[in-house]
């Protein structure tokens, strides 16, 4: 089965999502990408249509915004 991908910006918004999702799916089922350890992923977000984060994109491709913690725009500055 292909893997959630839960992508953050490390915010306290962010932090607490993580850890709600992981309790939810399992850790092996979701892949965590934090924009602050790993900004080369922001492009990869932004193609599967994320707006904003905290977000968990489905391995079906839909995307679930939880929380608004940061704007797309204001994770690239």
């Amino acid at each position: 089965m292909k893997k959630s991908i839960f992508y953050h910006a490390g915010c306290p918004v962010c932090v607490s999502a993580e850890h709600d999702i992981i309790e939810l799916l399992g850790s092996n089922n979701v892949e965590v990408v934090h924009f602050g350890e790993d900004t080369t992923r922001i492009n990869e977000a932004e193609m599967a249509g994320v707006k904003s984060v905290p977000a968990l994109v489905t391995p079906n491709g839909n995307v679930l915004h939880i929380n608004f913690g940061a704007s797309m725009a204001d994770v690239k500055a």
